[in-house]
């Protein structure tokens, strides 16, 4: 992934407002990798808070991010990133030759009630799982 092995990896979540699926990505993320993984997020429109329901379904499951705020997203972020995940921004993302660029679709919570927000959680954290075990092999074979 990184030319040097002993620099921890970077992911960068981007989505529209940064208000929703990035940042329960980045949440998720943070808490799986426990430190192995930077972990970053942003947006090409950022909104003014993330999403009430989004720190609520976030809560549901133990990971607290109500002190998160939506970040505009930089070239420099996209630059120092060493895997970018997208959740519907479309073109908005500035592109870096050599990058690892993933774009994810799921639905977008904003808007949503606490009910139509936890499905979408879930699959952002399946999703996340299945990232942390392929960014940090030797962690996930020490944990079988």
């Amino acid at each position: 992934m990184t030319a040097d092995p002993a620099k921890k990896p970077c992911v960068l979540f981007v989505c529209v407002h940064n208000a929703g699926r990035s940042q329960m990505a980045a949440g998720f993320l943070t808490s799986l990798s426990r430190g192995a993984i930077e972990v970053r997020s942003a947006g090409p429109q950022p909104s003014h808070e993330v999403s009430p329901s989004v720190v609520e379904a976030m809560a549901d499951v133990g990971i607290d991010i109500s002190r998160e705020v939506p970040k505009e997203l930089t070239t420099g972020a996209v630059r120092d990133a060493d895997v970018v995940i997208t959740m519907g921004c479309g073109d908005e993302c500035p592109v870096f030759p050599g990058k690892r660029y993933e774009d994810w679709e799921l639905a977008d919570p904003a808007g949503k009630g606490i009910e139509s927000v936890r499905p979408i959680r879930d699959e952002i954290r399946t999703r996340v799982e299945a990232l942390v075990t392929e960014l940090l092999p030797a962690r996930h074979a020490d944990a079988q």
